[in-house]
């Protein structure tokens, strides 16, 4: 027995010397293991008698139980260790403030739409939105475009695989002009009363409300490098009345850039050029008198008298009603805003690029 007290007592300071739990498992093997201590001892009691072996058995069942026990102890304790330096490593310092999300805000050509809206809003124009998957004739033929326009290709046009009752398949809107179709139809439908009244009247004093609209939102074109996106936006503008003239229109679109930059030290040029939904047509040109950019011209919009055909595909008389139209982009007003030279900037998803505008 004596014999049987000091192996366990020898076990339990072997496991204590281990420092970790290999070198405990180790310290197992050596006497649990195949080849360890108390194997050795149930292999010697082949030679012993019944008896003997009864009373043998039992106390090496009871040194080993033992030794198990002091291993399993020796266990917790180095899983113990393990954990308490990791509570350390990662202790928090409760008296430190609490760390705080960072605010969101609006992505930088998200803000351009806001304050677009909001300087035509003030000039009395509605603000229109509607499909970005559109038909044929919205996207084209109602727009004055020719069967065979350049637009109209794969190349410059996103198509869906879904025909419309032309037969025609639905296009992703290579510009927001449809809406103002759009628009103009449902404005008629809604002062049907007004216009037919104001068709009636010889006397000319009866006027239908004035169609006064932007259209922002955006757009598809296959195209991508460093001043376009495959995506895009655009803010379209309609302005159709009895006596609207390009007058208006340079007024308008004068006073729009001027607020938008906030500076009236801005000069326009409109620039004869052709649309086929407008005629006369006109580039928009603006040139900063000081900073950066000062002294160049910079395309900004197309613009024109709306064409005759628009007007009546927008179910008026063109004849009596005349007005103007424009297009213009919010993410190269954007760039000139904030001083950016790569349109794809504001689509890469970057923080450190979208944080600075917040």
């Amino acid at each position: 027995m004596n014999e049987l007290d000091s192996l366990v007592a020898t076990a339990r300071a072997a496991f204590a010397e281990a420092k970790a739990p290999a070198e405990l498992e180790n310290a197992k093997a050596q006497f649990l293991g195949k080849a360890g201590r108390i194997t050795e001892l149930m292999k010697g009691m082949a030679a012993l008698s019944v008896d003997e072996k009864k009373s043998r058995g039992a106390a090496i069942n009871v040194a080993k139980q033992a030794i198990e026990a002091a291993l399993n102890e020796r266990r917790q304790q180095l899983a113990d260790e393990e954990l308490a330096v990791q509570l350390r490593a990662e202790a928090l310092d409760v008296t430190l403030p609490g760390r705080r999300c960072a605010g969101g805000g609006l992505h930088p050509v998200s803000r351009t739409m806001e304050r677009i809206e909001a300087i035509f809003s003030s000039m009395g124009f509605d603000v229109a939105d509607g499909p970005e998957v559109e038909s044929d004739w919205h996207s084209f033929t109602s727009l004055n475009n020719p069967p065979n326009h350049p637009a109209r290709s794969m190349q410059d046009t996103f198509y869906v695989d879904i025909n419309g009752e032309d037969g025609i398949p639905y296009n992703l809107r290579p510009h927001t002009s449809p809406m103002q179709v759009r628009y103009a139809q449902q404005h008629i439908k809604k002062y049907a009363a007004e216009f037919a009244a104001a068709a009636a009247d010889t006397t000319g004093t009866l006027k239908a409300p004035e169609i006064r609209v932007i259209a922002p939102g955006r757009t598809y074109r296959v195209d991508s490098d460093a001043t376009h996106s495959p995506m895009f936006h655009q803010c379209e503008g309609l302005w159709l009345g009895e006596n609207v003239s390009f007058k208006d229109l340079k007024v308008i679109f004068t006073d729009f850039c001027r607020t938008f930059f906030e500076t009236d030290d801005l000069v326009l040029r409109f620039r004869p050029s052709f649309f086929p939904f407008t005629e006369p047509s006109a580039e928009i040109d603006i040139q900063f008198q000081t900073g950066p950019l000062a002294g160049r011209w910079l395309e900004v919009s197309g613009s024109g008298q709306v064409h005759p055909q628009v007007v009546r595909n927008m179910g008026l008389d063109p004849e009596r009603y005349i007005g103007f139209a424009f297009g213009m982009g919010p993410d190269r007003l954007t760039m000139l805003r904030y001083g950016v030279n790569d349109l794809r900037l504001f689509f890469d998803g970057d923080l450190r690029f979208l944080s600075q505008f917040q």
